[in-house]
């Protein structure tokens, strides 16, 4: 079962079974790629992380060890949670969202996951964390930027609201991105050979 997890590669939503699609495809009809020229028939509008940046495969067989699609634990020391960074797109009703980890507590772990099948789960504070996803897109490195995590009604991956700084993430998340961006994003993370 968690062998079948590929680390850290970073797929479209869809792409693989473990991997669920978060939101439709955008109207958009498609791009021309700038990396391969090609024209994708589809936008995808959504990006996912199977593991946290910590995980490594060797974990899969220890007791200490747990890689699920919503939660992951490692040596029973390190806690996380998957979420969605949602950015606004800019001129539509549409959201572009990365599927990532961010490290809680114990405390805090252990309270989301005694109410994580719990009805008005929502109504919880927000737990702070570190964001253990390094997309790939984004320079400087996305790792341990500063989260709260807010749960959402039951069958809906919490949401992750940066802290607002100057970090280019931060700041799309803020202040939303067009679809040209949304069409980079897309060329970056599906031809990751072709990045600098």
């Amino acid at each position: 079962m968690l062998s079948a997890l590929r680390w850290p590669r970073w797929v479209p939503t869809g792409a693989a079974t473990q991997i669920t699609r978060l939101h439709t495809m955008t109207s958009d009809p498609g791009f021309s790629c700038s990396c391969c020229g090609a024209h994708h028939p589809e936008l995808p509008m959504n990006f996912t992380a199977a593991a946290p940046a910590v995980w490594n495969p060797a974990f899969a067989d220890a007791e200490d060890c747990l890689l699920s699609s919503d939660q992951c634990v490692v040596q029973g020391q390190h806690y996380f949670v998957k979420g969605l960074i949602e950015i606004p797109v800019i001129g539509g009703n549409e959201v572009f969202s990365w599927g990532v980890w961010v490290s809680l507590s114990r405390e805090n772990f252990s309270r989301a996951a005694d109410r994580w099948d719990t009805p008005g789960r929502e109504s919880e504070k927000p737990y702070f964390g570190w964001l253990t996803t390094d997309l790939p897109v984004y320079s400087p490195t996305t790792l341990n930027l500063k989260t709260n995590v807010h749960t959402r009604p039951l069958g809906e991956r919490p949401f992750v609201e940066l802290e607002p700084t100057d970090h280019p993430l931060a700041v799309e998340q803020h202040t939303g991105i067009t679809l040209d961006r949304v069409r980079e994003i897309a060329a970056a993370v599906l031809h990751p050979a072709a990045d600098g």
